[in-house]
């Protein structure tokens, strides 16, 4: 079974393989009981429709440099993820964006120059395959079963969310309200030594402000405003990864880096 092209894979995804009914007719898929692909990601993409309920628990800000896209922070240094614990489960009740919960699967485009998308998976997980126990993803007549006609939905709309977020973004840089994001945070045993964290983008409120009524009026009606603000209120949650970082034991020390930590 030949893998799909894959000149640089999606995170979390280190092989692809495209499902279809010859190879994987008596396949089944299991359950993915560990967080472990998750484990050392401390920023995870995040679709325009999932800001309302993600910045209830994830500090949302977007990623530097050209065509920037929307993040969701489990950690603010590289590599540190505070929700998952050492167990590999994830350590409380909390809004996992889409991206983490189509995982193994993905629509793929198989060659370059065609449009058409594939639904394939990650055979490097061990959860697809064949196994006795699990639910089956074709039935004995080789269609797709029900399981497999949801997870195919699933990343069907997930693909929408992103032409919506791609839009939203787009209307962003058209308002010209983004600027490069830097947050300080200070411990309470070490007040002459913030943590600075940089590296991301964010909405300036001023320039927010100081869009003309009318504008802003649009803003509302199309729904982009409850975005922007949703994407501004989850900053508020930056010290409270911060906090969690520090519980854990994960906040780097000063004496360890020469320049403050920066947000990648």
């Amino acid at each position: 079974m030949a893998s799909a092209p894959q000149p640089q894979l999606p995170l979390f995804y280190k092989d692809l393989l495209p499902l279809n009914s010859r190879d994987h007719a008596t396949w089944k898929a299991g359950t993915l009981d560990s967080a472990a692909y998750l484990a050392s990601t401390h920023a995870v993409p995040l679709t325009s429709d999932e800001f309302v309920d993600a910045q209830r628990y994830f500090p949302i800000v977007f990623t530097a440099g050209e065509n920037p896209l929307p993040i969701a922070l489990f950690g603010l240094n590289e590599g540190v993820n505070t929700f998952v614990g050492d167990d590999m489960k994830i350590n409380e009740a909390i809004y996992l964006p889409a991206y983490v919960r189509r995982y193994p699967f993905i629509l793929a485009k198989l060659q370059q120059g065609v449009e058409d998308m594939s639904l394939c998976f990650d055979p490097s997980v061990g959860v697809i395959g064949a196994r006795d126990e699990g639910l089956a993803l074709f039935d004995d007549a080789g269609q797709p079963t029900e399981y497999t006609q949801g997870v195919l939905e699933f990343c069907r709309r997930f693909e929408e969310a992103g032409q919506r977020t791609k839009h939203f973004m787009d209307e962003i840089a058209k308002l010209d309200i983004m600027m490069d994001g830097e947050i300080a945070i200070t411990r309470g045993d070490m007040p002459d030594k913030p943590f600075v964290y940089r590296g991301f983008r964010m909405v300036d409120e001023n320039k927010l402000r100081e869009l003309p009524a009318e504008t802003l009026d649009g803003l509302s009606k199309n729904g982009i405003l409850m975005l922007i603000y949703a994407h501004l209120f989850s900053l508020n949650l930056m010290r409270l990864i911060f906090e969690r970082q520090l519980a854990q034991g994960r906040v780097p020390m000063p004496a360890e880096s020469a320049e403050a930590p920066v947000l990648n």
